[in-house]
């Protein structure tokens, strides 16, 4: 559940719609945050234009997620 620690970033983590299987389209987003000072940990597919971002914690002070640092890619226009 959204209450699970968040342990590690998604790394080229493409997102589908639920119950979708077919080929990557344009607007299937692909979000990335292998990197280093990247923190996106989990992302949820709501709807084409809405998503549910999952920051993970600072790591020095876990009470903390004050910066977010991650990229998308595969976006179509007016997404």
């Amino acid at each position: 559940g959204s209450d699970d620690i968040i342990a590690g970033n998604v790394s080229k983590y493409i997102v589908l719609p639920d119950g979708y299987c077919g080929q990557l389209k344009k607007g299937h987003l692909i979000f990335d945050a292998c990197f280093e000072s990247g923190n996106l940990g989990r992302v949820d597919h709501i709807t084409e234009f809405e998503y549910d971002l999952f920051i993970r914690p600072d790591t020095c002070n876990p009470r903390f997620r004050v910066w977010f640092n991650f990229t998308v890619e595969n976006v179509k226009e007016s997404q």
